[in-house]
């Protein structure tokens, strides 16, 4: 793994009172231990108690583990380790690994041993159709029932108008809830967020309205669904909430390696799911590639990524009419940091268009646009170019006038998720990363 540089390593942390605390913690004084191989680095950190806190990292993810009770991950000692090592490297000891470090790595290697061995075990073991078959119609019973519940819904919505929803929320909630002993969670999700732009500025009925006319396509495209193509009946169901085995698409997924451009990440947390997308762009394919991952309780993700890194590795896409997301294979090493292409607001558009007409249903979209120059106004903040074309942005106002700060007015290369006719900024370039959302100042 190349040794992150302090900003890099502030990147990883889950929110910034963690990242505060601990560049309160790189003391070398508050580490009795610090040490490295090849494979990890470690160290134990003096806290309140009177044993230290076992500290570890794995390079290859990093991955980081500690001793310590805290739920969030990193918690602020496997930062401090990492800033430690960032500032000074010569403080370091190479040794070898102690038993807590060497027995953590093993079962990592293990665990990534034992995926390996479902994946071939998938590819060997032979198929029962008939038991697939069957638990198939009935899902498609209890889905089609489902959807004809949904599609009176949207009838009556439609015969009652748009006005009378912001006094109405209980109905969304009551319809997703059905959705889900339908067995169509991707529904529900869809009713939720649809829900939640009722009466939030002036654009909601349009906004809503256009995400009750997905509802219908949907309805529609599963009513038709043998007759589409491959791949849109995947999609049409990825869209429902038949999602893929993770094992299934590492053994038979379309699979392409590249160097994959980090270009942003972001999360977002619904009661106590926490999802988060990150954003790779192949450098030789330009091939865009979505990481879904998911976590539990709190931001805990085992695998942590940095934007404007670049990893050589390989990926396994979900099938789709026009793949997006995709799983990485285990063997990615960092390479040196990277930087995305030039693209034209036409060039970007058109293909935006392109992505949204090959699969509606995929919210977000991610967006690569060069040229544009942010601006506020009284509307809140856009990237102006030219012969006034402008494009709107969902950015807070500490976000934006960051980001019109490192710009110094000039204009830049910006990366985000396109979603409810606005795009969501998550980083931006002049050569190299300048802002992130989110970014603290180093």
């Amino acid at each position: 793994m190349m040794q992150l540089s302090v900003g890099e390593v502030l990147q990883l942390s889950p929110d910034d009172s963690s990242a505060k605390a601990a560049k309160g913690l790189v003391q070398p004084g508050k580490w009795p231990r610090l040490e490295y191989d090849e494979h990890a680095v470690w160290g134990e950190c003096q806290g309140s108690g009177s044993k230290p806190y076992q500290v570890q990292v794995d390079k290859s993810g990093p991955a980081f583990r500690c001793s310590c009770p805290s739920r969030k991950f990193p918690c602020k000692h496997g930062l401090a380790l990492l800033l430690l090592l960032a500032q000074d490297a010569s403080i370091f000891s190479a040794a070898p690994a102690p038993a807590w470090v060497a027995e953590w790595l093993a079962s990592r290697r293990q665990r990534a041993e034992k995926q390996e061995i479902r994946v071939a075990e998938k590819r060997e073991a032979p198929p029962d159709p008939q038991a697939a078959a069957r638990r198939e119609e009935s899902r498609r019973q209890r889905m089609a029932g489902g959807l004809e519940e949904l599609e009176r819904w949207l009838g009556d919505r439609l015969r009652q108008g748009l006005a009378q929803l912001p006094g109405q929320a209980a109905i969304w909630e009551d319809l997703a809830r059905r959705m889900i002993d339908a067995q169509l969670p991707g529904l529900a999700f869809r009713l939720r967020r649809i829900a939640a732009r009722v009466g939030r500025d002036e654009a909601w009925p349009a906004q809503v309205l256009g995400g009750l006319g997905q509802l219908r396509l949907l309805v529609d495209a599963f009513r038709r669904l043998e007759s589409l193509p491959a791949g849109v009946q995947q999609d049409v169901r990825s869209a429902l909430g038949i999602n893929i085995d993770r094992d299934n698409v590492l053994a038979d997924g379309e699979r392409l390696r590249d160097d994959w451009l980090v270009l942003g990440q972001s999360t977002d947390e619904e009661g106590n799911l926490w999802s988060r997308r990150v954003w790779l762009l192949g450098q030789q394919s330009q091939r865009p590639a979505l990481l879904l991952d998911f976590a539990h309780g709190s931001r805990r993700f085992e695998q942590n990524y940095l934007t404007a890194s670049c990893l050589h590795g390989e990926l396994a896409f979900f099938p789709g009419n026009r793949p997006l997301r995709a799983l990485e294979t285990g063997d990615s090493r960092l390479l040196p940091v990277g930087t995305p292409p030039s693209v034209s607001l036409d060039r970007a558009l058109s293909e935006l268009a392109e992505a949204v007409a090959a699969n509606p249903w995929q919210s977000p979209q991610p967006l690569l646009i060069d040229g544009g120059v942010p601006q506020a106004n009284t509307h809140g903040w856009l990237l102006r170019y030219p012969e006034n074309r402008q494009l709107k942005l969902h950015l807070r106002d500490e976000d934006g006038w960051q980001l019109l700060a490192v710009s110094g007015g000039r204009p830049l290369t910006l990366f985000g998720e396109w979603q409810d006719d606005t795009l969501h900024p998550l980083a931006a370039w002049q050569e190299k990363l300048l802002w992130q959302k989110g970014m603290e100042e180093t």
